[in-house]
């Protein structure tokens, strides 16, 4: 199971055991079928949504997310269009703010069916679509994200770009090349600096390799509308309380680009820095206060 390739990676207390396995739903959004792992708990208080982002899918977050789903917490991993197992009509259409709309929509769709507390946690790039939904839906509880990559910041955009020449120029040569071959379809990994993804290189290479996540091919328009894009500036967020949990050796993104972006954020924000941790934490005793501080969050509803 997808899952498994990545829990082996954790701490043996961390792995998944049977009964904690993700149930597989669907949700139509458009002619987009959506993939939805969840872990239904009609007694819990509170439910999470994880949001993953540039490599990522349920299989990659679902060994978080049952951190959260063994305390008894309902959770749902939504896998995005081009990723994981959602099945996308169009691949070369799809567009950075489809990914916006479609949680923003499945947020308000949640939240119609259920009005129990909702909080959304944002992996990586997720950390972003996590702010940016919250600030526009009106609907979420909390963010919790491992990383505030802006895609508007050039020091941003160097951290999150394989080479450091598509920091600065990167929006307006992807527009150029875009305008061309925007349908093309290229290896993320070409772009994303995939390579430290994890301070261990067997699973940052596993991440680079999955056809299910960091092995997608993306059309350059997608990459376009990503580098380009210009979310709600901090100055106005007008969402909930954001937490940072960021992984402190992280060699993608540095933690200062995001604690910059986080200081900047109008409202209630708190940092928690998870020690010994790369970009996707898999270390002690960074997992161990990840744990801790979803458990506490958690437990306040």
């Amino acid at each position: 199971m997808d899952v498994d390739r990545y829990a082996r990676f954790l701490p043996e207390q961390y792995r998944p055991v049977a009964g904690e396995k993700p149930e597989s739903m669907y949700w139509m959004w458009g002619d987009t079928r959506v993939h939805i792992a969840r872990a239904v708990r009609p007694e819990s208080r509170v439910r999470v949504m994880a949001v993953h982002g540039a490599g990522g899918y349920y299989g990659l977050l679902w060994p978080y997310a049952a951190i959260a789903a063994r305390e008894g917490f309902e959770v749902m991993c939504p896998d995005l269009p081009l990723y994981g197992d959602t099945v996308v009509e169009d691949p070369s259409s799809m567009r950075y703010r489809d990914w916006i709309d479609l949680l923003c929509e499945l947020v308000i769709a949640e939240k119609a069916r259920d009005d129990r507390p909702l909080v959304l946690l944002g992996a990586s790039m997720g950390g972003m679509l996590a702010y940016e939904v919250a600030h526009r839906t009106g609907l979420v509880d909390r963010v919790i994200a491992t990383c505030l990559l802006d895609p508007a910041d050039p020091s941003a955009r160097r951290a999150a770009a394989r080479f450091d020449m598509l920091g600065g120029p990167a929006p307006q040569l992807l527009r150029m090349l875009a305008a061309v071959a925007g349908h093309v379809r290229i290896p993320v990994r070409w772009m994303a600096d995939m390579a430290n993804m994890s301070l261990n290189a067997e699973l940052s290479d596993l991440c680079a390799r999955d056809p299910k996540g960091g092995g997608v091919r993306v059309p350059i328009a997608f990459l376009a509308s990503f580098f380009g894009y210009v979310h709600t500036r901090p100055e106005g967020y007008d969402g909930p309380p954001v937490l940072l949990t960021h992984p402190a050796e992280d060699r993608w993104t540095p933690p200062e680009v995001s604690i910059g972006f986080l200081e900047r954020i109008r409202g209630d924000t708190e940092i928690v820095m998870l020690d010994g941790c790369g970009h996707l934490p898999v270390e002690e005793p960074g997992l161990t206060q990840l744990a801790d501080t979803l458990r506490k969050v958690l437990r306040r509803y």
